[in-house]
């Protein structure tokens, strides 16, 4: 792939930018980081202005070849997007150019789908499956109980140190997107489990090792998304659960179940750590189990 190296400093700031103000990911950077090296590469190529000296003719002339012959998703178009506009209004802040390339930019409207979520008989069945008789079961069951507690992305449980986690007030603090901390309660339940598995398995899986982490793995070794992800997957076997499951969607379960329940949506949002309430909204569908056994049960024609 041929750039010009001119701007390879220039993405390298910008991805530094992106870490030290919004604390994002090395693969969400990376993500960025890619997008405008390939466009780069594609300015030089099609020997079309730079990227601080073109205009929104050459972006909408870039996207339309990514659609046309790189067969870009719209998701992935979108997301393209997203790059450009935070981009462009870092280079414009910067006093690389004068006017914004994408402001008159859009982005593709995206149809977003309900999450995928579990019945709480699924979750039951789910939080049993591990054999407690054993340390690793024990510790599993404990795993699973605060994922489906706090409601959390597996790189947050995964992640928690154990200097973080509060029994006494049966809370959890985790660091969740963008370096961003939230204390989520965990509830009596999942505190007894999570009391026994410190108590009865932790040290003993450790093995004379010392770690930080709240939830280890044999000999002190960390405790992976991918080694959690294949636990999970093993359990929902036992567990007969016929559809996919994956730690993402016993979050979803999680907030399906609070609003089922009655939950308001602003405090759905604050637990799982949602920015925009707009991304929380698509649990509302949920509600509508709970209207109509509401409607049923008191208007005098519901039955």
């Amino acid at each position: 792939m041929i750039t010009n190296k001119k701007y390879d400093l220039l993405i390298d700031q910008f991805s530094d930018y992106l870490f030290l103000s919004d604390g994002l990911s090395k693969n969400t950077i990376e993500s960025y980081r890619g997008d405008l090296v390939q466009l780069d590469a594609w300015l030089t190529k099609v020997e079309r202005p730079t990227l601080v000296t073109l205009d929104a003719t050459d972006l909408q002339a870039y996207l339309a070849h990514r659609i046309t012959f790189d067969k870009a998703s719209a998701s992935t178009t979108a997301r393209l997007s997203s790059t450009l506009k935070r981009f462009y209004q870092y280079a414009l802040r910067e006093k690389l150019l004068m006017v914004d390339p994408t402001a008159a930019l859009d982005s593709p409207k995206l149809q977003r789908g309900l999450p995928n979520s579990l019945t709480e008989d699924d979750v039951e069945a789910l939080l049993n499956a591990p054999n407690v008789e054993t340390r690793l079961g024990l510790r599993d069951r404990a795993m699973l109980e605060t994922l489906y507690a706090a409601g959390l992305r597996v790189t947050e449980l995964v992640s928690v140190p154990l200097a973080n986690l509060s029994l006494n007030d049966h809370v959890i603090r985790v660091s969740g997107k963008g370096s961003k901390e939230r204390l989520v309660p965990l509830g009596q339940i999942a505190a007894e489990w999570l009391t026994r598995y410190l108590q009865e398995a932790r040290s003993q899986i450790l093995g004379g090792k010392i770690s930080s982490d709240l939830f280890v793995a044999n000999h002190g070794s960390a405790m992976s998304r991918q080694m959690f992800w294949n636990l999970i997957k093993r359990y929902a076997l036992i567990a007969n659960i016929q559809h996919p499951i994956s730690p993402h969607v016993v979050r979803h379960a999680f907030a399906t179940h609070l609003i089922n329940h009655g939950a308001d949506l602003r405090v759905v949002q604050l637990l799982l750590g949602h920015r925009d309430i707009t991304t929380t909204q698509i649990y509302t569908h949920v509600a509508r189990a709970r209207l109509k056994a509401i409607h049923q049960k008191h208007h005098p024609r519901g039955t």
